[in-house]
């Protein structure tokens, strides 16, 4: 019992073609780099994660190999937007993404400012607002967070202080130590 507990998690033993649906959910709902966030009178909990930590990228992308992120084409439209912007930001930038369901409610400007406005990233001291959003769709819902990359070896948490419109309790907050987010010896955020 001793061992399993000191193993290393699945995410550092195999590669991402080798883990199962199962543990490619749990990556993306209870690890080191997601977690559920209930709201101050324990409504739902909305699941969040890193999206820019390499585990959580990779399984995005087993995912969308393994054809359980279909799409029809505006949808994939706006995911193919999504990577190229990934691609061309990859080391700049912090993505935390929110699981919900695609909402009309994004679309009321008074919803969309006060998110802009209301969602920060906490370091240390320091503090980040948002500085864009990819939306969710029917093929992948998430509402992806954007955050500059301003991280310092010293820096121990990123706190993310969250407006979720459309949600009960919409002011929500998710932390992640550092120290934990490793992946194969590697900071992965």
């Amino acid at each position: 019992m001793v061992a399993a507990l000191l193993a290393p998690p699945f995410w550092d033993l195999r590669p991402a073609s080798a883990w199962t649906a199962e543990e490619i959910n749990q990556l993306l709902s209870n690890s080191p780099w997601a977690q559920a966030v209930e709201g101050p009178l324990k409504e739902a909990p909305v699941v969040v994660y890193v999206a820019t930590a390499r585990p959580a990228r990779e399984a995005e992308e087993e995912l969308r190999r393994r054809g359980m992120r279909s799409a029809p084409a505006e949808d994939r439209a706006a995911g193919d937007e999504y990577r190229e912007f990934m691609r061309r930001n990859a080391g700049k930038v912090i993505v935390l993404a929110v699981r919900l369901p695609p909402m009309r409610i994004l679309e009321d400007e008074a919803e969309l400012r006060r998110l802009e406005k209301d969602c920060v990233l906490r370091v240390g001291r320091r503090k980040y607002g948002m500085t864009g959003h990819f939306p969710p769709t029917f093929a992948d819902p998430c509402l992806r967070l954007v955050f500059p990359r301003e991280v310092d070896p010293a820096d121990r948490t990123l706190r993310f202080e969250l407006y979720l419109p459309g949600v009960p309790s919409p002011y929500r907050w998710a932390e992640f130590r550092l120290k934990q987010m490793g992946h194969r010896g590697e900071p992965a955020f």
